[in-house]
């Protein structure tokens, strides 16, 4: 467990770099995951042309989440 702990703080310190919140990666992946079956399901094909505004749509909407939660906490 010593020699995995300087690892796992490595690998903490890149995550809270890049994504910060758990939340955020969450909703960016099912984002993702949604635009990704937009462009390989063929029935879902008529969305193709708003794929741009439902990124930033849930993009807005995770952000939002996480600012509510920070500013609603009781954790201050």
């Amino acid at each position: 467990m010593v020699v995995l702990r300087p690892i796992l703080n490595a690998i903490k310190a890149v995550y809270n770099f890049i994504v910060g919140d758990m939340i955020i990666l969450v909703g960016i992946l099912i984002a993702f995951i949604l635009l990704a079956l937009i462009y390989t399901v063929s029935a879902l094909a008529a969305l193709r042309p708003f794929s741009g505004f439902i990124l930033i749509i849930a993009a807005l909407v995770v952000l939002i989440a996480t600012l509510s939660r920070e500013a609603y906490s009781r954790h201050r």
